[in-house]
């Protein structure tokens, strides 16, 4: 399925693999029940633990990212008709681009395809050093510890058997649970690329326009765009939210975590959390910053065609796109801002801020 989008193939394959898209068999149930479970576990864990302070920061960071995962396959499937209808609408503008025939938006499509799987893979490669991070932390530490703080009553999670079957239990259930949770951001920033590049794909149309038909049908495609950017928007603008916060708060804790812990090996692990955490939100926040961007260049290439050349009625058409271009469709956190790279830098400047107080604080 989407052989020929390798922009979203990779990503739909896995999530239909987990039957959290199109596919509706036991295999939802097992993933969904058994990180359900485990974050429950997490959760009775963190309000028990006597651990310190690297321990709290560890494990509250492991239970965000597994609440994370639970919350986004909830998602999918809570409204698992919008996107089904927002990936046939990705797929029909997609060959609609291709059947135009113009060499330009066909470089565009093949770097487009070159580069969403590109960050699929990259995406996957950063989670599968996380699940090693997880799995190695126990080998690295001087007395038993598992990859993620979890707790049954009644059961010493420490003692033989249980240690090992609790082990092996967190090393299977962490690449199912990479698998449901990385794949949904790059489907979605795959989206956003897609976005990006009609915008694109409207700004060549409107630098070549002459017939006031071909006027006409450039203002229906800039409406369309806008639906799709709409629709994009209300399916994420909430859960991109959510993760600015906890990201935001987890990033200043790993950050702090880096000058206590007390093993060189302990801080390769902390640095891939935080790659993971940066690799996440900075593809995420550079082409909705893009998205941005190209919606507001479509004012100027609106301006840029032989609009004196026009008659009146031409020219209202003309100013029309660009008045709306001027308030550009865009992905928003909350349905409050817009994610673009100036919030990406004050989420980082805040993190490094509130960093340099914990840092004062725990000398």
């Amino acid at each position: 399925m989407f052989e020929d989008i390798q922009l979203i193939h990779m990503n739909v394959k896995i999530l239909r693999f987990w039957a959290l898209l199109y596919d509706h068999n036991v295999k939802r149930y097992i993933c969904l029940s058994l990180s359900v479970f485990h974050v429950v576990t997490q959760l009775m864990y963190m309000m028990t633990t006597d651990e310190g302070i690297t321990g709290i920061i560890r494990n509250a960071y492991m239970l965000v990212l597994w609440i994370n995962t639970v919350l986004r396959a909830y998602l999918l499937i809570h409204d698992h008709d919008s996107y089904v209808r927002l990936i046939n609408q990705l797929k029909e503008a997609y060959y609609e681009l291709i059947n135009r025939k113009d060499a330009y938006i066909t470089r565009l499509l093949v770097k487009l395809n070159r580069q969403g799987q590109l960050m699929a893979k990259g995406n996957l490669f950063f989670g599968l050093l996380t699940c090693i991070g997880f799995g190695l932390y126990p080998l690295t530490s001087s007395e038993r510890v598992l990859p993620f703080g979890s707790k049954i009553p009644g059961v010493n999670e420490y003692a033989t058997p249980y240690y090992q079957l609790w082990y092996v239990f967190h090393m299977l259930i962490t690449p199912m649970g990479c698998c449901m949770y990385i794949p949904y951001t790059s489907l979605i920033v795959g989206f956003i690329m897609f976005g990006i590049v009609r915008c694109q794909a409207l700004q060549h149309r409107l630098r070549r326009v002459e017939l006031a038909k071909e006027v006409a049908e450039c203002i229906r495609y800039h409406q369309k765009i806008i639906d799709y950017i709409e629709t994009v928007n209300g399916l994420t603008t909430y859960i991109f939210l959510v993760e600015f916060l906890a990201f935001g708060a987890l990033l200043c804790a790993l950050l702090f975590m880096l000058i206590v812990v007390n093993s060189s090996a302990h801080v390769a692990i902390v640095c891939a959390y935080i790659n993971m955490i940066l690799a996440q939100i900075f593809a995420l926040y550079w082409y909705a910053h893009e998205l941005r961007e190209q919606n507001m260049a479509i004012a100027t290439a609106a301006y840029e065609t032989k609009w004196f050349a026009f008659n009146v009625h031409l020219r209202k058409h003309i100013l029309l796109i660009i008045l709306r271009a001027q308030r550009p469709a865009s992905i928003r956190l909350g349905n409050i801002r817009p994610i673009t790279l100036e919030l990406f830098q004050n989420l980082l400047n805040t993190t490094y801020t509130f960093f340099t107080i914990l840092k004062r604080v725990y000398g």
